[in-house]
């Protein structure tokens, strides 16, 4: 890539992890990876354009069908598409159907941007996530032969230890906090072949680790709250997503409006 390149729109196409949460506004309201980086990039570019397309919740046939035509559309200087990683987390999915409809959403909006980025999520350790670990690395596998085969940019956030650090993640356990966000935005402006702001990849100081009962009454109201509501919609096909519009559906001008649609708090994946 270039380094300092000038970009001047960017178009957002994902689910949870790309709306921004768990990366709460005191308005109520998500930022997450993509409106930072939007930030940064608007700083560089009078009349920078931004559209997150992201909703949470979102399957890849949905973001294909829902989000990739409209992307496709507005002919932005770069594209980044997240999406998959949701159908790995349910408990019965044909990956053979996920990574082609992968492949189609790549072969779509390759031809109808600057630059496609891709990404290898990131992923926390832990009991519930290691089970769905091999359909995750098969993915990323996948990810990274599209990329190969397309020009497409793939940034590596699975690859990161610092990414798998729990004091990066909110309570759910299933999205970055802010900070979590802040270096997402970080790896991707990088990838970009845009000069460091910071090293994102560098660990947090070690947190004092709670103590057993503390432990045991976060995991009872992790699984209340957050665990068997998310087991709930994986098992009956619902999806926090339904019905909720994108919170940045027009490529506008950055600044011309509020940049992310008011509400939406709560777990979703």
């Amino acid at each position: 890539m270039e380094i300092n390149a000038t970009y001047n729109s960017l178009v957002a196409v994902g689910d949870s992890f790309t709306e921004g949460m768990s990366d709460l506004r005191a308005d109520g309201s998500y930022r997450g990876w993509a409106d930072v980086l939007a930030g940064r990039l608007a700083d560089r570019a009078p009349g920078f354009r931004y559209a997150n397309l992201a909703v949470r919740g979102k399957l890849i046939g949905q973001i294909v069908e829902e989000q990739v035509p409209l992307a496709a559309g507005m002919k932005a200087d770069v594209v980044t598409l997240v999406g998959g990683l949701n159908d790995t987390l349910r408990p019965k999915v044909d990956m053979g159907r996920v990574k082609g409809l992968l492949t189609e959403a790549v072969e779509r909006l390759t031809p109808a941007c600057g630059q496609l980025v891709l990404m290898r999520s990131p992923g926390r350790n832990g009991p519930v996530l290691d089970r769905f670990r091999p359909r995750m690395e098969e993915l990323f596998a996948h990810i990274d032969g599209l990329a190969a085969r397309h020009g497409a940019l793939v940034v590596d956030l699975y690859g990161a230890p610092v990414l798998a650090d729990p004091q990066l993640w909110d309570v759910d356990r299933l999205h970055l906090t802010a900070e979590g966000h802040r270096r997402v935005a970080e790896a991707v402006w990088q990838t970009l072949g845009l000069a460091p702001g910071h090293d994102w990849r560098e660990p947090l100081p070690p947190a004092a680790r709670p103590g057993w009962v503390t432990r045991r009454v976060e995991d009872a109201r992790f699984a209340k709250e957050h665990l068997g509501p998310w087991i709930g919609r994986r098992l009956t096909g619902r999806s926090s997503g339904d019905g909720r519009p994108p919170k940045r559906p027009e490529l506008l001008p950055y600044g011309t409006r509020s940049e992310v649609r008011p509400g939406g708090g709560g777990p979703a994946a």
